[in-house]
């Protein structure tokens, strides 16, 4: 059996969204270290402040001014804090209902360890010295011993400048591993092999292997070499350019049914002006020197395959 391999996996990209009325409000209060929450037709204060009432769905628009100080009602303990998390010792996770808030906002406390938290302590905002409007424009909580506490007042979020989009980078590690079946997938492929399993119920040969046959659910363990040639069966034109790909615009990626297999795999195309790509098209791999995986598929100057050949797999 192949050793089944694993590395370590980062997805990451910026998310941009625009803001409406409410969010622009909230994040253009902290700012101006102003917190808002909004106000239901029951008369509830949800902070931070949502649009549409969570009970009655009903468009929400009333702002209040909440405080500054509240009370944690539970929490947890982060004792390895990671990358981009608001302290960079360990902290408190901790949901706080801050003076005239009905909902509690998430965020860190600065505690000295866990046996300084509970349920029930009141605790004040650290706000941050640059602010931007942004929720990291809260630095963390932190102890209070103070007893006075401030209600809600209306307030009509109203502010210089206000905020109107955020951009937020979303990130994730991990560890992949991909399995018995896909990793002696990846060893032939780095041996210059298309290598998939057959079902042994319906026949049907799937490449890259998943382990097991997605119709029938049974396991695969036969290994069949297909390819490495095939044919074209959709295909996308790509305009915009991915960072830290280095291929010139515009280029063609495209699902290509490999000789011998049910399923179609994607790879780029060249070797070809993108206009000239097409359904039909017989290509083959091309490997770089030292290269793991093929580079790109490129046309072999077949005929073109007749659409009933592989209008199943499109």
């Amino acid at each position: 059996m192949p050793e089944v391999l694993k590395a370590p996996l980062v997805v990451e990209f910026p998310f941009t969204r625009s803001l409406g009325p409410v969010q622009s409000a909230f994040l253009s209060g902290l700012r101006e270290r102003t917190v808002l929450g909004v106000r239901t037709s029951d008369g509830k204060v949800l902070v931070p402040p949502v649009e549409y009432d969570p009970v009655t769905a009903d468009e929400i628009r009333e702002l209040v001014e909440v405080g500054a100080t509240g009370t944690v009602t539970t929490w947890a303990w982060n004792h390895e804090p990671r990358r981009g998390q608001p302290l960079a010792k360990p902290f408190a996770w901790v949901l706080v209902t801050l003076d005239g808030a009905d909902t509690a906002l998430l965020h860190a406390l600065d505690a000295e360890g866990p046996d300084a938290v509970h349920s029930g302590m009141r605790v004040r905002i650290r706000w941050a010295g640059e602010r931007s409007g942004a929720i990291t424009d809260i630095a963390c909580f932190e102890p209070y011993d103070g007893d006075e506490r401030t209600e809600a007042a209306p307030h009509d979020g109203r502010f210089e400048d206000p905020v109107s989009g955020i951009v937020a980078p979303a990130r994730l590690d991990y560890t992949y591993s991909p399995g018995r079946a896909q990793s002696a997938y990846i060893e032939a492929v780095a041996d210059r092999r298309m290598v998939g399993e057959r079902c042994p119920s319906c026949a049907k040969v799937y490449i890259p292997p998943r382990g097991a046959c997605p119709t029938c659910g049974v396991a695969t363990r036969e290994a069949v070499e297909v390819g490495p040639r095939g044919t074209v069966t959709t295909f996308c034109i790509v305009n915009v350019k991915a960072k830290n790909l280095d291929i010139e615009l515009p280029y063609v990626y495209a699902h290509i049914a490999l000789d011998g297999a049910d399923l179609a795999l994607h790879g780029r195309i060249a070797g070809i002006p993108y206009d000239q790509v097409r359904m039909g098209l017989r290509v083959e791999p091309v490997w770089t020197e030292g290269g793991r995986y093929p580079d790109h598929y490129r046309p072999t100057g077949e005929p073109d395959a007749d659409y009933d050949t592989y209008k199943e797999l499109v």
